[in-house]
């Protein structure tokens, strides 16, 4: 699917993994807010594995965003957080699906640990 920009209905912050030191010598692992865009959400239809992921509270979801020079740099290492609902979503896959550079399609969990 290719969007038109109408359908970027939904405001996601895109976060990325960072390593922090407590200044005791230890680290943490956590995430840092990079960047907010408009985006499309279409929901996984239902098959078995689809409904598997539903019953363990996981609802795979593939968003769509503008291509530019911010969303570039997503990876799976990141994850996306929904701005009006606080949803999390863990990214596994970010792709220019249609060749186009135009939109970057990023295949997410949400519910799993980013």
């Amino acid at each position: 699917m290719i969007p038109h920009a109408g359908d970027l209905r939904e405001r996601v912050r895109f976060e990325a993994r960072i390593a922090a030191e407590d200044g005791f010598g230890n680290s943490r692992a956590g995430f840092e807010a990079r960047f907010s865009r408009a985006a499309a959400f279409l929901m996984k239809p239902g098959s078995e594995t689809v409904l598997a992921a539903r019953l363990q509270s996981q609802q795979p979801v593939t968003m769509i965003v503008r291509l530019d020079p911010d969303t570039r740099q997503i990876t799976p290492e990141w994850r996306a957080v929904d701005e009006r609902s606080g949803k999390v979503y863990a990214i596994r896959a970010a792709e220019d699906m249609d060749r186009r550079r135009q939109w970057l399609t990023l295949v997410c969990i949400e519910g799993e640990p980013a």
